[in-house]
């Protein structure tokens, strides 16, 4: 589990920028120690744990891109057309065997296939003027044109993937062609998740009188499973403040990174913040952003403890600010920044000077950008606004009114859902 030294991030401040939040994750936590070997089938989204080196080279010989026929450049005449005596025929998984292609002919080949000894170059099959017995070779063709040497993609013993790298279909792929078969990976970082507040139940239960469905616990295990951790759903604490207490330190022990929405307010059933003040220490309670402000970081017994605000949007707003970047520092994973583009506003906004804002928008066709449209109702308790809108729009700290043709970025929630 993590063991992370109670002032480790050592911020004494009452407002903490977005930016700032990152950078104390990113330069004061340690990733976790501990690997193990990972099938290709079970590796999607793993964290590689070393280096990758190539065991042989890739491609792992000289083989012809594209259908066509192999031959040697220096047969060229140059400027004007060749023509080459066809000699042999060569296909995917057929070896080359024998001896140097003759001088002035040329192998029928096929793509993937291994060229023949003495050829260098590959006349796409498309641009082949044939004759009986002989193959037409325009000019203009470059040496080794068509052709793919022996380690083009990936040299033998080269870096084929940096460890940290969170492993796609792409790097799967890779390791494959490599004829790998289980990669070393960081083991994943076990999160445990509450949710605070005598007003929520569990879906499935009966709703006592003044009660709602807990949603942000299953939101927030959704948002966790796109990445490299284990997560322990723990149910839901009562507004008592040692209950709280309690319960952050008891599951402390068995995990390397806690999470909780609700009570992290200045109310009088808001505990959580006194809870983790109570089993460690503080590290901030108050973010410069909406929605999300009352958002807290500590460390409980030597773990990082979350607490995200209870309303939905901001308790997703913040996660991908600060639980989603220590749990991917924890995993020992590569730096992510979360996707953004560019897109032209078709609304108008205020704020205020000094605090990041996500406005929820729907995008739209647009030229030369898509157009990002307002959703019509704000409120940050609104999860239907999630449902029927496709990004946050981001408006900086420095960014005090948006017009109608101003470029914003947006997040999709494609990209971070």
């Amino acid at each position: 589990m993590a063991q992370l030294s109670d002032d480790c991030f050592a911020f004494g401040g009452a407002l903490l920028s977005v930016d700032a939040a990152e950078a104390l994750i990113a330069e004061r936590v340690p990733p976790l120690a501990g690997e193990e070997a990972a099938p290709l089938a079970a590796a999607l989204g793993r964290v590689l744990a070393r280096d990758l080196l190539a065991p042989l080279p890739l491609p792992p010989f000289f083989n012809a891109a594209v259908d066509g026929y192999a031959f040697r450049h220096a047969d060229l005449l140059g400027s004007a057309e060749t023509r080459l005596a066809l000699s042999g025929r060569l296909a995917a998984g057929q070896a080359a065997v024998g001896k140097d292609l003759a001088p002035g002919t040329a192998a029928r080949i096929f793509t993937g296939a291994p060229m023949p000894p003495g050829a260098d170059t590959v006349l796409m099959q498309e641009d082949a003027r044939l004759e009986p017995g002989a193959v037409l070779v325009p000019p203009g063709l470059k040496p080794g044109a068509n052709a793919r040497p022996a380690g083009e993609d990936v040299a033998a013993g080269a870096r084929a993937l940096p460890a940290g790298r969170r492993l796609r279909a792409p790097e799967i792929g890779l390791a494959a062609a490599l004829g790998l078969t289980a990669l070393p990976v960081k083991r994943r970082v076990r999160v445990g998740v509450f949710s605070t507040g005598d007003e929520l139940a569990s879906p499935g239960e009966p709703l006592r009188p003044a009660q709602t469905y807990d949603s942000n616990r299953f939101t927030l295990l959704a948002l966790l499973a796109g990445l490299p951790v284990e997560a322990t759903d723990l149910g839901i604490l009562p507004d008592r403040p040692e209950a709280v207490a309690a319960a952050l330190r008891g599951a402390a022990g068995a995990h390397d990174m806690l999470l909780t929405s609700g009570g992290v307010s200045t109310g009088e059933e808001d505990h959580v913040r006194a809870a983790i003040e109570d089993g460690g220490r503080l590290v901030f309670w108050r973010l410069a952003i909406k929605p999300g402000r009352p958002a807290a970081m500590g460390v409980v017994d030597g773990v990082p403890v979350v607490g995200l605000p209870g309303n939905p949007v901001a308790a997703v707003v913040t996660f991908l600010h600060l639980a989603r970047p220590l749990a991917l520092r924890l995993a020992g994973a590569e730096p992510e920044a979360l996707p953004r583009f560019a897109t032209r506003a078709a609304f108008s906004y205020r704020k205020k000077l000094g605090r990041r804002e996500y406005v929820r928008v729907r995008l739209g066709p647009g030229s030369p950008l898509p157009e990002a449209a307002k959703f019509a109702r704000e409120g940050a308790g609104l999860l239907s606004s999630l449902t029927e809108s496709d990004a946050f729009a981001e408006l900086p700290e420095e960014v005090t009114a948006v017009a109608p043709g101003d470029i914003v970025r947006v997040l999709p929630f494609a990209a971070v859902f």
